[in-house]
């Protein structure tokens, strides 16, 4: 093909995967107890490694891709005479698809040949990389990248994201539920429900007690949204942070209740990004259904 299909490492799919349908990606950075390295899909630290580092107290620290480091990425590209279709880690969670833009701008009247379109993907996690996955599939059917960019949009909403916790200590450090609550959810041994809205934000759902029960109700979340219901045909990507257990016991109820699925439920580690403000103790579950409005 004449264009390029690219993404940021905050898609969570491994090295292999990216390679094996010709997506490229730029690393994310991240700072752990002050140093600071890449988001590099578990290369340079071990994903085991840098979850037991946070358990144990470590403190985090993210940092997006700038505008420089885009136009350092696009400029061979371009060079090369290729065109660009650039998706992003969604503006809900994120400032990069700002940067991009900005690096676009910037490159457009050097470049007035060639096309880079940048699209947000309003996603995150491997519910982002499901979706990549799928515009490779496009883009191997023959889908021109402008024809390809415009699918993305009118379809990104489709793609649902739905995650449960254990371990709330990371999401009251971040924010996302006070102190109080964390202290009486861990009592009452709550694992809440979120997901991903329609502006690509993370929000929490549901309060379910104990983890059996959070498990069967994100199952049930895929019942309820998945294209044809039970009859969903599509594929199943499952992303976690050190929590391996509960991913299988995951992927085992979906690939039982949905016996049309496309493949085996794919299980991805959560990368260091997105795991630096889940903490360990995370299973996110990505499946195609109903258009999510809200």
């Amino acid at each position: 093909m004449q264009y390029i299909l690219s993404c940021c490492s905050t898609a969570d799919l491994s090295r292999a995967h990216f390679e094996s349908r010709d997506i490229r990606y730029i690393c994310f950075h991240y700072e752990l107890d002050g140093v600071q390295y890449p988001d590099d899909l578990g290369e340079t630290m071990p994903f085991d490694k840098f979850y037991a580092a946070m358990a144990a107290g470590a403190e985090t620290k993210t940092s997006q891709v700038n505008v420089d480091e885009f136009v350092a990425y696009f400029t061979p590209m371009l060079e090369a005479g290729r065109d660009i279709l650039h998706v992003c880690l969604s503006s809900g969670i994120s400032g990069v698809y700002n940067s991009a833009c900005a690096a676009r701008d910037e490159l457009a009247a050097k470049y007035p040949d060639r096309k880079i379109l940048v699209l947000d993907s309003l996603g995150a996690s491997s519910g982002y990389g499901l979706f990549m996955d799928k515009l490779a599939d496009l883009r191997d059917e023959g889908m021109d990248v402008e024809s390809l960019y415009h699918w993305g949009e009118e379809n990104r909403l489709r793609l649902h994201h739905w995650f449960f916790t254990s371990d709330l200590t990371f999401f009251v450090k971040g924010g996302r539920v006070s102190k109080a609550s964390g202290w009486f959810g861990t009592v009452l041994r709550i694992c809440p429900l979120l997901n991903v809205d329609n502006m690509g934000k993370l929000i929490p759902r549901h309060k379910i007690r104990t983890k059996a029960k959070v498990i069967d109700a994100i199952v049930d979340k895929m019942e309820e949204h998945a294209d044809k219901g039970l009859d969903y045909d599509g594929k199943c990507f499952i992303s976690m942070s050190a929590c391996p257990e509960d991913a299988r016991l995951v992927a085992e109820k979906v690939e039982k209740r949905f016996p049309k699925l496309n493949g085996k439920v794919l299980i991805n580690d959560i990368g260091t990004t997105i795991g630096s403000h889940t903490g360990p103790g995370t299973v996110a579950l990505f499946f195609w259904g109903d258009m999510r409005t809200a």
